[in-house]
Order: structure tokens, then C-alpha cells, then sequence
């Protein structure tokens, strides 16, 4: 039984009950051309709520790029698998977890080189949606500079929507995000000595 305080959707002419593209818009909101989604938080579901996502732009026919800051591009992962077969311009340019790094100034340097791929891929206006997959970590840690983050997307081509995940997003980056979601941990089955399991969590 449907909220009496929620309006019942208007049924389109096929008999179904979606949204139309063109339903008239309320008072007091607005349309964007573009828009900035931040997945943050210390729970589980950042970036597979951007894949979502992705596969949203992918089925609406946008092209689509993802850039990956920490996995590696070694790593056999569920969404790269998928997003590579659907179309989706991947690149992963990290090596992994930190704490395996044996060297932490090759690890800046990947990052570096991955934002400006990520940064050429915003300005270029090719894709209509770019996620940057765990970007937060690569500002948190100092390895890239803030200011050319938040430049880059405030800057972007009007069309570019951007999705960005990953822990302790600064405030800089939420300030200017349009959607942010923190996903807050309950609990997790780490903590209970499950390592992660393949087509769960990757």
C-alpha cells in the first residue's frame, strides 16, 4: 500500500509507471548538465555503488572512463572484467595496497601520472561520466596536491559528470560535490578473519 503523503507516479502511455524525460519539473528545483557524486565513509559499498553508476552511464549509451588509484592493473577484479567488455575506457594505475608497497616514491610517482590521465580524461570532454576510483587516499597522503583536484572538476566540460570514492574525502572535495553519501561501518567480515571474497568484493 502506497504512502498517502507520496504522489503515485503518472502511468506513461505503454501503461508503465517510470519517470518521463520530459515530466515537468517541480518549483524550486532545477536541472544540471552535469553533475559531482563523493562516495565516502569507513563502510563497505563506496565504490560499488560507482559502478552502479557506471553501468547506469553505460546503459544510457555515454561513453565512460574509469580511473583506479590504488588497484592494480595486475589484479583480476569483477568490475574492470565487465566494465572493459561493456566499452568502458579502464585505466587502473596503481600497485596495490600501500602497505605491500616496496617503494613508496614509486607509488607517488604512479599517482601523479594517474591524476593527470585522470585530469586529461575531465578536460578532454570524451566521456560524458569519469570515475576516479579512490581518489581521497591519493590528496590524504599528500601524494597529489588539492587545489588541481578541485580545479580540474570545477572546470570541467559541462557535460563531464565525475564520481569520485574513497575514505575521509577532504572538505574540499565535498564542498564542491553536488551528492555526497558516507557509508558508515556496522561491521565487517574482515574483522572477523574473512578475507575478501571474489564477486563480492571484487
Amino acid at each position: 500500500m502506497s504512502d498517502a503523503h507520496t504522489p503515485a507516479p503518472d502511468a506513461n502511455s505503454n501503461g508503465t509507471t517510470q519517470p518521463l524525460e520530459d515530466s515537468p519539473v517541480p518549483a524550486g528545483t532545477s536541472t544540471a548538465k552535469s553533475v559531482v557524486v563523493l562516495n565516502t565513509g569507513d563502510g563497505k559499498g563506496k565504490s560499488t555503488a560507482a559502478f552502479g553508476v557506471m553501468l547506469r552511464g553505460v546503459a544510457m549509451g555515454w561513453n565512460v572512463a574509469v580511473v583506479q588509484f590504488i588497484k592494480s592493473g595486475d589484479w583480476s577484479v569483477g568490475e574492470e572484467k565487465m566494465g572493459r567488455q561493456l566499452g568502458v575506457d579502464w585505466h587502473a594505475e596503481g600497485e596495490g595496497f600501500t602497505w605491500d608497497t616496496d617503494n613508496i616514491e614509486t607509488d607517488k610517482s604512479l599517482a601523479a601520472s594517474g591524476w593527470q590521465k585522470a585530469a586529461d580524461l575531465i578536460a578532454s570532454g570524451e566521456h560524458k561520466l569519469v570515475l576516479l576510483d579512490e581518489l581521497t587516499y591519493l590528496i590524504n597522503w599528500e601524494w597529489i596536491d588539492a587545489q588541481p583536484v578541485i580545479d580540474a572538476i570545477v572546470n570541467r566540460p559541462e557535460h563531464v559528470n565525475v564520481v569520485i570514492t574513497g575514505r575521509d574525502a577532504p572538505q574540499s572535495l565535498i564542498d564542491i560535490a553536488d551528492t555526497v553519501t558516507e557509508m558508515r561501518k556496522i561491521k565487517h567480515a574482515y574483522d572477523a578473519g574473512i578475507i575478501a571474497k571474489k564477486g563480492i568484493d571484487y
